[in-house]
Order: structure tokens, then sequence, then C-alpha cells
């Protein structure tokens, strides 16, 4: 059975102090689709594009054993598209232009060999867009989540419903702390896991990421990077990585979830290194494993 995913693709416009790129492949579904797609497949992706779409990234995402039946193709729109500049500080950006286009009316609708999926993960996409996906579903077994400021501080009311029909939320440090009205992550994660998702990841970005799970607090390490050339796409691809590394294992125990972190660590890392999804493309499966284990090595020592 494939692993489901749902969110955005679009066509970005990326400029850093190091290059710039126009018109590349981008959205929540894509990074994630491909981050996931080194464990697992099929990956069963659910969304929309206009006919602008270029074909070559759609052979791009069926080479990567991406079922593509759940992709919506809107005849005469065009799709999405997001432009943005990070400064030196590439933890900073400014957005430049976002046009949702077809985006706009999305409508999630689930083939039918796709409904019995076990494994969800929900790219970041208005709540209630994300509860139309769980509606059609048949009896899910792992639901992960993405969401965002914009619909904590817009979409309360259905963020809220939304959080109690998942088992995981995966969001960043200052999401969290707006979430849970609450400035330490430690006590933030408590209020977030009281609404409903029993596993909670946070995001720090160059920090690495914590896990929380029932009494267990996990940190996993950032993957020391001498150069970042397009910070877009990590996030998700960390949920890629780690929704799929637990799809492969069908294994949700706490010691194996502190593995799909540092999977999911790894596969951002990967992204991270080369514009748009590039970093994403070609990788070998020993080669991620390769950095899962400089990821370990990362935390490990002798205690004499």
């Amino acid at each position: 059975m494939g692993l489901l995913v749902v969110g955005s693709l679009g066509l970005d416009t990326v400029a850093t102090p190091f290059d710039r790129v126009e018109n590349a492949l981008g959205g929540s579904a894509v990074y994630i689709s491909l981050a996931a797609s080194y464990f697992s497949g099929p990956i069963y992706l659910v969304g929309v594009v206009g006919e602008d779409f270029p074909k070559k990234y759609i052979k791009l995402l069926e080479n990567h054993n991406i079922d593509l039946e759940g992709l919506q193709i809107v005849q005469g729109g065009k799709t999405f598209r997001w432009s943005g500049k990070y400064h030196y500080d590439l933890n900073v950006r400014d957005t430049l232009l976002t046009e949702l286009n077809v985006f706009e009316e999305f409508n999630p609708i689930i083939p039918d060999k796709f409904k019995k999926s076990k494994f969800v993960c929900l790219g970041n996409i208005d709540p209630t867009l994300q509860i139309k996906v769980l509606d059609q579903m048949e009896n899910p077994q792992f639901v992960v989540c993405d969401t965002m400021n914009y619909w904590i501080e817009g979409k309360m009311d259905a963020l809220s419903v939304l959080l109690k029909r998942v088992n995981v939320l995966i969001i960043n440090d200052s999401e969290a702390r707006l979430l849970a009205k609450e400035a330490n992550l430690i006590k933030a994660s408590k209020k977030i896991r009281d609404m409903g998702p029993e596993i909670l990841i946070i995001k720090k970005g160059e920090h690495g990421a914590l896990l929380f799970a029932d009494d267990m607090v996990f940190s996993a390490p950032a993957y020391p990077m001498e150069m970042i050339y397009d910070p877009t796409g990590a996030g998700d691809s960390f949920a890629g990585g780690f929704t799929g590394y637990l799809h492969k294992t069908q294994d949700l125990s706490h010691e194996n979830m502190k593995r799909a972190v540092i999977y999911g660590s790894a596969m951002a890392s990967f992204c991270v290194e080369k514009f748009s999804t590039k970093g994403l493309e070609d990788l070998e499966y020993l080669r991620v494993h390769d950095r899962y284990r400089e990821f370990l090595d990362l935390s490990r020592f002798d205690d004499k």
C-alpha cells in the first residue's frame, strides 16, 4: 500500500546571495514525495497544477515511483507560483510574489486506490482541505501533518478540529510558540499535544529538531553544512524522509521514531545543498544511509 501525500505543487523563483533560479520545481507535495521516494513506494501524490506545468517535471516525479493519478491538471489554468529572496542569514527571507492561480480553487479528490493508504502525509495547506482529505480516507493508521503561522492565526477553529485527527504534527519553533501561546518549547509541546497529536516534532533549523512523545524528549542534531544554497523545501523534505522511513519499516515504536527523525534531517540536509529539488533528484539510498551514519556520529561519544 502506498504512502499518500497531499499538498502544493508550484513553480518557484528563488534568489539567494549565491545564485538565482526561475520557474523551478517546488511545492510541499513535491519535496515530501521526492524525499519519501528513497524509502518507500509507490508514493501517491494528490495536488493541482495548470497546463503550463512543464512535462519534464511530470516525468521527474514519475521516475521516482510517484503515482500521479491524483494530480489534477487544469486546462487553461496557471500553476501556483512563488518568488522569494533570501538574505545572508538564510533563516530570513522576503516573499516577493505569491500567485495561487489554480491552487486557489484546489479541491483534493482522493482516487479510490489511494483511499486505503494507511500512511498519510498532509503538506502545509488550508486545514479545511486537510480535513477534507481525511474525510475521504478509509481508516488511515498514521497521519503526519504540517501547518504554518498563517493557518494558526487565520484558521484556528479548523486547525483545532484537524489536530484531533492526526498522529504527528511537524512545525518549527516559532509556530510552536504561536500555537501554544507559550515561549518555552517544553511547556509548549505539552499544550500542543493536549490538542490532539500524540507526537510532536519541532524543527529548529540549523539547531536540529526536537521529538516529543509520551514522556520522551529526543533532540536530533543538525548536519554541519559548509554551504547552504537554498533552504526552500527543507522542512517538507524532513517530513518526507521522516514519514517515508516509517512507512518503509512499518515500525512506530519510539526508538524507530528517533531513527526516522534522523533520516528526515538527512533528507533536509541534501535538499539545501542545491537549488530547488536538485539535491533530492539523483541520490542513491546508500548515500542517504551514509549521511544517516554521519548524523549518528555527530552525537556519539564515549563516557569514561
